[in-house]
């Protein structure tokens, strides 16, 4: 089975009031194309630091980082930018929405950053918004006249736009009441299954964790603990 994450030896330390915090400590860890996994741990466990290093939005201290073959480890802040853009979505506990502009709006964003002309930005924010299964009745509404879980099926359909590899979700039900979050949790689950992409999440809740194929549990900064689920039934 392809690879979408491999991490090698991955640590990450910093300097907090003159003393050496590991966040990670030599992290290895694969995990395989086309699933949904998660991440689970307890609060300062390095479950952030670790989505962060495998974004790209925070750098190694030491180790090896490859996403789908393409070691990101040693590439140039630039280099780094344009794999991210490439291979890379992010979803977010908070949404991170831009509150003047509408939900189509928010999806095209990341798309004129990526240069798309104007008549096929709005079309691949139409097709992210319904594979997020947000109605065309609501594309127009800014953030502020949405739901939680109409603002996070938005902020789906933005992680979509740039079609990529690999989309990381900080705590996506995290915001939401238990029958959204399991809209959402379904949601992904479709996005993983019909559109062959792979997710990785963060969370604190024992029943998301449960519903993903695979969970590494980390304890101060290192995996303890590896569980595989199959959920073909």
């Amino acid at each position: 089975m392809n690879k979408a994450v491999e991490l090698r030896k991955v640590s990450r330390t910093y300097t907090l009031h003159g003393n050496v915090v590991r966040a990670l400590d030599e992290v290895d860890l694969e995990i395989p194309a086309g699933i949904l996994a998660s991440i689970v741990g307890a609060s300062g466990s390095g479950k952030t630091t670790l989505l962060n290093v495998i974004g790209g939005l925070d750098r190694p201290t030491s180790g090896e980082i490859y996403l789908h073959g393409e070691g990101m480890h040693a590439l140039s802040e630039e280099g780094l930018v344009k794999h991210r853009r490439k291979l890379l979505g992010y979803i977010f506990q908070s949404y991170n929405l831009i509150p003047n502009l509408s939900a189509i709006e928010n999806v095209e964003l990341p798309l004129e950053f990526a240069r798309y002309p104007s008549r096929e930005r709005r079309k691949r924010a139409e097709q992210c918004l319904q594979m997020a299964e947000l109605g065309p009745a609501r594309w127009r509404h800014r953030p502020a006249q949405l739901s939680g879980g109409e603002q996070q099926r938005v902020a789906i359909a933005r992680a979509l736009a740039n079609d990529p590899k690999v989309i990381l979700a900080d705590e996506p039900t995290g915001n939401l009441d238990s029958k959204t979050g399991k809209q959402i949790l379904k949601l992904l689950r479709n996005l993983v299954e019909q559109e062959h992409r792979t997710i990785i999440l963060i969370s604190h809740d024992s029943d998301v964790a449960a519903a993903t194929d695979l969970t590494a549990e980390l304890t101060d900064g290192a995996v303890t603990r590896i569980v595989r689920r199959d959920h073909s039934a």
